[in-house]
């Protein structure tokens, strides 16, 4: 059972800004990951170390930590055998709580996860020829209700800190057997440990698709992405990773300056009708301010395009004109982009059908004629519920349409 309840107000809501760097724990430990060397230099100082030794030894642990993976702080070999006692007993090296591991026929792989506190979200790996993808959840559940989505039917729980975020990165590491291996011993306090890589990574790419707004919890993503950033710590360059929003506009420039990683746009309709009702979120930001804030994006380029992410709905919005009113408005704003087809998933009770697989060529071919790359994704992991608009915890949440009942029910009831 969670021990924390739902947010308290689903749908829309503006980003609001929490304090908490630090999950408490029952057994008063501080867990490191998710924290900044600063950060952990602090705490060290707390706990009665003097200046010159907590900037040592949170340099050590950071790198151990972030570089080396590791999970015991008995493994830090450059540190004295008599101060790793005194680190276990303070402090503790978290990772994600693993539910069930599935693989799927295509190599895909899918995590259910469970937070400290009984809540349960999802990650995903791809793997390709030339690169492997992780796809990380920024919240348990999420607020946006898109009508395609099925992590859409569930109700945004709470978001999840900078540790959450950044423990899927390195469980994903623990499990593809990717962090650097050797001995540190003799490095000191100058040494660049900035060298220590890890050559042919499986993991290469990270995106922020799965449970979630990624701009909805922007502190706590901007924090654990500079964290994956960081030289001497997961040391994954920003142009492989990408951030994917729904288009919440007035977080987006913040996103550019304080992250700086590519840009994701689930755009998925042309016309504001259709889009108020797939991407509710369209209600109040629409495709006229939602595309200024992609031209106004800080970095985007040619070389850096924008991706607009387009899920193919069958006699919703697959059609020649629109196509050809996509093209248009992207040239419109002179957006360095490309655009994603993404053939629709199913799930139970989806109200959607999955454009024929000619119709989606026809439109790709319209785009491309336009002078823009749609290229059409091909669907991973659907057999274990991992492809895109799919992920939804194996936890018992109630659907849209149980809420609706409940709600008229109780509407009834008090009249």
């Amino acid at each position: 059972m969670a021990d924390t309840t739902l947010m308290s107000i689903p749908g829309q809501v503006d980003p609001v800004p929490v304090a908490r760097d630090i999950t408490p724990r029952a057994d008063g430990r501080i867990d490191l990951i998710g924290l900044p060397k600063s950060r952990i230099r602090e705490l060290f100082a707390d706990a009665g170390l003097d200046t010159k030794q907590a900037k040592l030894r949170a340099k050590q642990v950071f790198h151990w930590l972030y570089h080396r993976g590791v999970t015991d702080f008995e493994a830090m070999t450059d540190i004295a055998k008599t101060m790793r006692p005194w680190l276990d007993e303070r402090f503790v090296i978290g990772r994600p709580d693993v539910v069930e591991a599935q693989h799927s026929t295509d190599g895909t792989r899918k995590w259910l996860l469970k937070t400290a506190d009984g809540h349960d979200f999802e990650m995903v790996f791809i793997p390709d020829a030339d690169r492997g993808t992780l796809c990380i959840s920024s919240q348990v559940g999420c607020t946006l209700n898109c009508t395609f989505c099925h992590t859409g039917t569930m109700r945004l729980v709470r978001n999840l800190t900078p540790g959450e975020i950044v423990g899927q990165v390195m469980l994903a590491r623990d499990a593809l057997g990717e962090w650097p291996k050797g001995r540190m011993d003799g490095l000191g306090e100058d040494a660049d440990r900035g060298h220590y890589t890890a050559d042919g990574r499986l993991l290469t790419n990270i995106v922020l698709m799965g449970m979630g707004e990624p701009l909805y919890n922007f502190d706590h993503v901007r924090d654990a992405m500079h964290l994956v950033m960081d030289g001497d710590g997961l040391a994954l360059s920003k142009r492989r990773i990408t951030l994917s929003t729904s288009g919440v506009v007035p977080m987006m420039e913040r996103c550019g300056q304080e992250i700086g990683v590519n840009l994701a746009v689930s755009l998925h309709a042309v016309n504001k009708d259709v889009r108020d009702e797939i991407v509710p979120l369209n209600r109040k930001y629409g495709l006229e301010e939602l595309l200024q804030a992609c031209a106004d994006y800080p970095g985007a380029s040619n070389a850096r395009r924008i991706t607009f992410e387009y899920v193919m709905l069958k006699d919703k919005n697959d059609s020649d004109e629109d196509a050809r009113e996509l093209v248009r408005l992207l040239k419109k704003f002179d957006l360095p982009a490309k655009v994603n087809l993404i053939p629709f998933n199913p799930w139970p009770g989806a109200e959607y059908e999955c454009s024929d697989p000619e119709r989606i060529k026809r439109f790709s071919d319209i785009v491309f004629e336009g002078g823009i790359s749609a290229p059409v994704r091909t669907p991973r992991g659907r057999d274990i519920d991992a492809a895109c608009g799919q992920l939804k915890t194996a936890a018992q949440k109630k659907s849209r349409a149980e809420r609706d009942r409940e709600a008229a029910a109780a509407a009834e009831a008090n009249a």
